[in-house]
């Protein structure tokens, strides 16, 4: 329907049976957010009840995970880049990661035994900013290089915490090629949500930085008389941030994981495409990757990530852009009587594919292998906020990406 793709995954295996997840467990997760709570910004992040909008779906209960409120940062990715940033130091200093704590690994002492590192990365905007951040607060450099095309309010947030940032005129799979040159000429380190042949460690350790948010969400839905959510969806680009959340789930909750469905932009569905070879491969998606969805905007899996969401997804969809468009609208002009959501075009596309699944006739078959109805609990993560301001405004205000279609209902 109007390009939007639906596939259960024909790979999917049960519980245990797949894609190690020791490092995503209750425990990790726990060492992770202990991490987390040594920076005094930290604060679980508001988890949104929508019963009115659920109602009109034809659900029984929608969540959001607000990420807008991460850390003062409008976005989740400071938990895995902090993480990561926080445990590589500790490895260099030779601590156990408990001791891995702000004001510890931004002591002078720390600062004298591992001296001046530079970290780089690449970024549509999000990453690099939390990669700045945290390089400010435990008194490092960072170097950043994003795509083209990329928004220059999000430069800019990035220049604001004393990184070196620059916009190139490479996609966003070069410029992570760019960055791991740099970092190899100049004896920096890289630190990239995805991962190689020989690197792995640092996105690993993202993936675990990750679960934060889980972790959080699953105690948050539980104060409110829900032991779990029936079904989640998860954005991925590289695949990071669904791979950590799918691989915690299956770890801590095992045959009790809710249904996992897997979102992406048409024009950088990787993990899609992955999923539909079948031959249990990640295969890459090439060219501008042109989205509006600039977060998602990845062309290559994250190997790790691709593991685990390969063996416990439940399903995949890739969908056009109008499809997170619609969803920033429905979170920022709700239903009466639901809060609003600030939800940037790749935090909200969750939202609009759920409104698909439910109100148009041709995703019915996707709907019912789902299984999504009134028992349905659904927790979606609305992973950024309004970080492009004025892609927030034209989508909004000013009505880019129409849907082409409308719903029955």
């Amino acid at each position: 329907m109007n390009n939007i793709k639906f596939l259960e995954n024909p790979m999917r295996k049960a519980s245990g049976q797949g894609a190690d997840t020791a490092f995503l467990s209750l425990e990790e997760a726990q060492r992770a957010r202990s991490f987390h709570k040594s920076f005094r910004e930290y604060q679980p992040t508001p988890l949104v009840s929508l019963p009115n909008l659920a109602k009109a779906l034809g659900v029984g209960r929608i969540y959001v995970k607000d990420e807008s409120k991460r850390f003062g940062l409008n976005a989740f990715k400071v938990l895995g880049a902090s993480y990561a940033i926080g445990r590589y130091l500790a490895d260099r200093l030779g601590w156990d990661p408990s001791r891995a704590t702000r004001d510890a690994l931004g002591s002078p002492e720390a600062r004298e035994k591992v001296g001046d590192i530079v970290f780089t990365t690449a970024t549509d905007g999000n990453h690099g900013r939390a990669v700045a951040w945290t390089t400010q607060q435990l008194g490092q450099k960072a170097v950043v290089y994003m795509p083209k095309g990329s928004d220059p309010t999000r430069l800019a947030n990035i220049r604001a915490h004393g990184a070196e940032a620059s916009i190139t005129d490479l996609n966003y799979d070069d410029a992570v090629r760019l960055s791991l040159k740099m970092a190899q000429e100049n004896g920096w380190v890289i630190v990239q949500d995805t991962a190689w042949e020989g690197y792995e460690d640092i996105p690993r350790w993202i993936m675990e930085g990750y679960t934060t948010l889980a972790l959080e969400a699953l105690e948050q839905l539980r104060e409110d008389g829900v032991s779990e959510p029936t079904h989640i969806f998860l954005q991925a680009g590289v695949g990071s941030f669904a791979g950590g959340v799918v691989g915690f789930l299956a770890s801590t909750l095992g045959d009790k994981m809710p249904t996992a469905v897997i979102v992406e932009p048409n024009k950088a569905d990787c993990y899609y495409r992955s999923a539909e070879a079948g031959d249990g491969k990640p295969h890459a998606v090439t060219g501008d990757l042109d989205t509006l969805m600039a977060g998602l905007a990845c062309g290559e899996p994250n190997t790790i990530g691709w593991e685990i969401v390969r063996d416990y997804a439940h399903a995949f969809i890739s969908c056009p852009d109008w499809v997170a468009a619609n969803g920033m609208r429905i979170l920022g002009a709700p239903r009466t009587g639901d809060p609003r959501v600030v939800s940037g075009e790749s935090g909200a596309v969750t939202t609009g594919i759920l409104e698909c699944l439910m109100l148009y006739s041709q995703l019915s078959e996707a709907r019912k292998a789902l299984n999504l109805g009134e028992d349905a609990t659904v927790l979606l993560v609305s992973t950024e906020g309004d970080t492009s301001p004025r892609v927030y405004r034209d989508v909004v205000w000013h009505g880019k990406a129409c849907s082409p279609v409308f719903p029955d209902a």
